[in-house]
């Protein structure tokens, strides 16, 4: 097995990681299977013979640096991101080797920026938080719509999902992110993020069609108000949510989702549209695709192909929409996503 082509997928086996792991398997990669459950690791290499399996868990360095070992570089995918992040971060800088991740959760994305951005730099290597659906893509999308603007006065990022059965483990890195904010919502105002108490707002967004006008839950806040902010002059990030996919996310009995076609996809469809705002002209980009955690796999492989060959601009710790050209990877995306610059 030719390092060069190997990447340690840390929990392969969740619902993500086994994207992933395809993702990377139709892209000419060979994909480590690690992750703390062994019988699940085995489960999965046995659709795929001849992968290599590495139990590991984040309490157990030494686990983690065979896990990691000979490969180029780790894509973790298990959360709450808020235990994993940075036990594989340091697994990664121990061995040298670029890191991406897939967390949704707004504190760890934070705590990545603030704790590992010098040693990142220093180690000459390359950390990728939010390299998924939420985060990344809003994020590429900000940043392909700003153009040749420097600084922009307001970002919007309205996701229409047609509806959104959220997994197990989304389920527990959300109930993480609320015991960790002290059940507070976060927003992203005058250049900082600030907690409140209060309700969102219930607000219409004209989405593009086929969709049009839409009630969304407004200041649903993701991880954009991250990586937007992370590299890009704009003290306003906010982010709405088709009220239809909030409600599904808060019952607790909305059930998993299902697979409907031979790359175990959901039918879920969704429409990503962000706006920029300056001086009273608007840019806007807009993304369309099925199944936010399916495609979060050509996201974050894309990304880390990217990372491998060297197309990058920076070092560090960084978002997709400093990390890379956006426009030109937007573009690279299809056809898992499809996008539009107006």
């Amino acid at each position: 097995m030719g390092s060069s082509r190997a990447v340690a997928v840390f929990g392969a086996y969740g619902h993500t990681g086994r994207f992933v792991v395809a993702e990377l398997l139709d892209r000419g990669f060979v994909p480590i299977l690690t992750g703390r459950d062994r019988t699940k690791l085995r489960a999965l290499a046995a659709s795929a013979p001849g992968l290599d399996v590495r139990p590991a868990s984040v309490d157990d360095p030494a686990a983690l640096d065979r896990a990691l070992a000979g490969a180029a570089a780790v894509i973790n995918c298990a959360g709450p991101f808020a235990v994993t992040a940075a036990p594989v971060i340091e697994a990664a800088l121990r061995a040298g080797i670029p890191y991406v991740d897939v967390a949704a959760e707004i504190e760890a994305n934070l705590d990545t920026f603030a704790h590992f951005a010098d040693r990142a730099t220093a180690a000459g290597t390359v950390v990728i938080p939010a390299m998924a659906f939420f985060g990344g893509l809003g994020d590429l999308l900000v940043t392909a719509a700003m153009g040749d603007w420097t600084t922009a006065d307001e970002a919007h990022v309205a996701y229409g999902l047609s509806g959104w059965h959220p997994t197990a483990g989304t389920r527990t890195a959300g109930a993480v992110s609320q015991e960790r904010r002290d059940g507070r919502r976060v927003v992203y105002r005058g250049g900082r993020l600030e907690y409140r108490d209060d309700a969102p707002p219930n607000l219409k967004w004209t989405f593009p069609e086929p969709l049009g006008v839409r009630s969304v839950i407004g200041e649903f806040t993701m991880a954009d108000v991250v990586t937007v902010p992370s590299h890009l002059a704009i003290p306003e990030v906010r982010t709405y949510m088709t009220v239809e996919a909030a409600r599904d996310l808060a019952a607790p009995r909305t059930p998993a989702p299902t697979a409907v076609d031979e790359h175990g996809r959901s039918a879920q469809t969704f429409l990503v549209d962000a706006v920029v705002r300056s001086a009273g002209r608007e840019r806007r980009a807009v993304a369309t695709g099925r199944d936010i955690y399916a495609v979060t796999a050509p996201l974050a492989v894309e990304a880390l192909h990217h990372v491998l060959t060297g197309r990058t601009r920076t070092i560090g710790v960084a978002s997709a929409g400093a990390v890379l050209d956006a426009p030109a990877f937007l573009r690279g995306l299809s056809p898992h996503i499809t996008v539009e610059l107006r």
